[in-house]
């Protein structure tokens, strides 16, 4: 609970004052508590058990993912005309969002609150203060974990900037509330509030807070990018963009190279920075021979979602899909052991952009020109495994603008012609990684191997393929080695590890018909250079 001193600070903050002052308000006020209490409290409120690890286990229930078509921005005049629209970005209007506050403190009127002032930012003049709000003691362990750990001295109690309510027990009513759903997360960038309701999956706080940044960095000529980053002993730093499930966390914890963070960055005129003060890896097939770092993570104080145990245990089957394969673990960086701090880097000598691509048909390893390389991030391909329900299970293709569309409040060429300014800038390289199949797609081939990948990574950061031949895709267009340490020469060119050659060229055309017409909305906006760069089809 908050000290007295701290409670008078506390409620002389206007959101705080309206919740604890609300009609009848008989909950407590727990302030800035430390990890082991908070897990103490979850575990005395049946949130959750523990591993044999010492990790809190809990159930995120109904959402075991964030719902995208479920987060608004709030339509007001200051910001109508930065935001870029669409099934990503909906607009609510100002009505809707006072209702809902105004239900939320109502709804909050005999719980329980617990409050966390942290930061997001890890280079001081772009960091924002944060105060979050919660309902529950795991999700505010989860903003313990995943946002900076200030002094309470760092942020004057004046000095509070944004502010974040999450209470998943509450619930919208679309009729009234102007939502798609009972669940929601809406922001007001003017107001500086974000609410979330109706769902306890924390991956929602986490990316609402980074959608804000996204929002506000560009504006002060600072790229945000949804990436991982690490850098190695001599200071060499490489980021990783990719979608969920390419590797970026696996890739980016390499044990001979200092982690930067392993989901959001800032790139500015010299240097790359974490936006946030912890991790949120995928846990499934988690093994410790496979990824020792993110395993050894998982100890007292982490968090582990939507995992299941096996029978009679409390150790953790990561192979279990039961409850979702999006199985998370949530932990401070400081918790990988070779992790920076602070957490900067100077800007990257290499880009790697991972897909998994399920048809097969990208090389594992290709370079790319800096027209290719804006006309990928723009595409921000992957290719997904469609559901076994009704027996389909041939591959879906999926694009994500920037490899984070869902994030992005301003329009994707924002982000796109920064990238490209950069490169250039700096002279940063830039590779495709395909992490996905080779020999054939999902149900043919075989996924590439871990250990082959991870050798690729390290022949192009040690400098190893300096003298090595290179030579174009036919289709595509990337540039391919002829050989690579570590690697079987047979499986750089995907097409010659499928046994059906004419098929393979069918499925590459079918797929560069997929890049293009995906590619039409940006059209209107590209480079004669990112034009250039689209495959042949």
């Amino acid at each position: 609970m908050a000290s007295p001193s701290r409670f008078s600070q506390l409620v002389a903050d206007q959101i705080i004052h309206d919740l604890v002052f609300a009609p009848d308000w008989s909950g407590q006020l727990h302030y800035q508590l430390p990890p082991e209490v908070l897990i103490r409290q979850a575990l005395q409120k049946g949130e959750g058990v523990l591993s044999d690890q010492g990790a809190l286990v809990i159930d995120t229930g109904a959402f075991t993912g964030r719902s995208p078509k479920d987060r608004f921005i709030v339509d007001e005049p200051a910001t109508r005309d930065l935001v870029h629209w669409n099934d990503f970005n909906i607009a609510l209007e100002e009505k809707y969002f006072a209702r809902i506050y105004t239900r939320i403190l109502a709804h909050m009127k005999d719980r329980d609150l617990w409050v966390r002032d942290c930061l997001a930012s890890s280079k001081s003049q772009y960091q924002i203060p944060l105060r979050v709000i919660n309902e529950n003691p795991c999700c505010n362990l989860f903003a313990y974990n995943m946002f900076l750990r200030p002094e309470e001295s760092v942020i004057p109690p004046d000095a509070r900037e944004w502010y974040l309510i999450h209470v998943p027990h509450f619930f919208a009513d679309p009729k009234t509330d102007g939502t798609r759903q009972s669940n929601f997360v809406i922001i007001h960038l003017t107001k500086k509030i974000i609410l979330i309701g109706g769902t306890q999956y924390t991956g929602e706080i986490k990316k609402a807070v980074f959608s804000i940044l996204n929002f506000l960095l560009p504006q002060k000529e600072v790229l945000s990018m949804h990436c991982a980053a690490n850098r190695g002993r001599n200071g060499d730093t490489a980021i990783f963009f990719g979608l969920s499930g390419t590797g970026k966390t696996t890739l980016s914890a390499d044990p001979n190279r200092i982690l930067i963070g392993d989901d959001e960055h800032g790139w500015d005129a010299d240097s790359v920075f974490n936006i946030e003060g912890g991790c949120y890896a995928k846990t499934i097939d988690l093994s410790k021979e496979k990824e020792p770092e993110i395993f050894r993570a998982i100890r007292p104080g982490a968090i582990l979602e939507n995992v299941t145990f096996f029978p009679g245990s409390s150790t953790v089957d990561y192979s279990s899909r039961e409850l979702t394969e999006n199985t998370r673990a949530s932990y401070p960086i400081d918790f990988i052991e070779n992790a920076a701090t602070p957490s900067i880097a100077p800007p990257p000598e290499h880009i790697f952009f991972l897909t998994a691509d399920a048809y097969g048909i990208l090389p594992p390893l290709s370079r790319l020109t800096p027209g290719q390389a804006m006309y990928q991030f723009l595409s921000g391909y992957t290719a997904k495994v469609a559901g076994t329900e009704s027996g389909v299970r041939e591959p879906k293709p999926t694009f994500s603008a920037c490899f984070g569309a869902p994030f992005l409040p301003l329009h994707p060429m924002v982000y796109a012609e920064m990238l490209g300014k950069k490169i250039k800038e700096h002279g940063s390289k830039v590779w495709l990684i395909n992490t996905g199949w080779n020999g054939g797609g999902y149900g043919v081939g075989s996924r590439i191997k871990l250990e082959y990948t991870r050798a690729m990574i390290t022949a192009v950061l040690e400098g190893k393929l300096e003298q090595v031949e290179f030579y174009p895709h036919s289709i595509f267009g990337f540039m391919m080695p002829e050989k690579c340490p570590g690697v079987p020469s047979e499986i750089l060119s995907a097409k010659y590890t499928w046994e059906d050659k004419e098929g393979y060229t069918n499925t590459a055309k079918m797929l560069a018909r997929y890049f293009v017409d995906n590619f039409e909305q940006y059209k209107p906006f590209a480079s004669e250079e990112i034009l250039a760069a689209a495959p042949f089809c």
